[in-house]
């Protein structure tokens, strides 16, 4: 089963959290905390605005970041994924 976003909305894997700190203090789950940094899987055909589609900025394989709480959590055959508005995508990472 594959997720295809309607409009101008983005399907993100998050990427895994570190385990240990850059000092080397190892971190339990509870105190970790998620990245806001993901990588594309999806992405809508774009925003409807005057009867025009507006075309996306980003596209499948990129890696972004986006605000901490934004998006729609799902899960899709035991992956876990977020859906987000392409406007809750702060930075492309190059």
């Amino acid at each position: 089963m594959t997720l295809k976003p309607l409009g101008d909305r983005v399907v993100l894997k998050q990427l895994v959290a570190e385990e240990t700190t850059k000092s080397g203090i190892v971190l339990t789950g509870q105190t970790k905390e998620k990245p806001q940094q993901a990588e594309v899987i999806a992405v809508g055909p774009g925003a409807v605005e005057d009867g025009k589609i507006v075309p996306m900025e980003v596209k499948v394989g990129d890696q972004i970041i986006f605000s901490k709480y934004s998006g729609t959590e799902v899960k899709l055959d035991d992956e876990e994924y977020i859906i987000v508005k392409q406007s809750d995508i702060l930075a492309i990472v190059q």
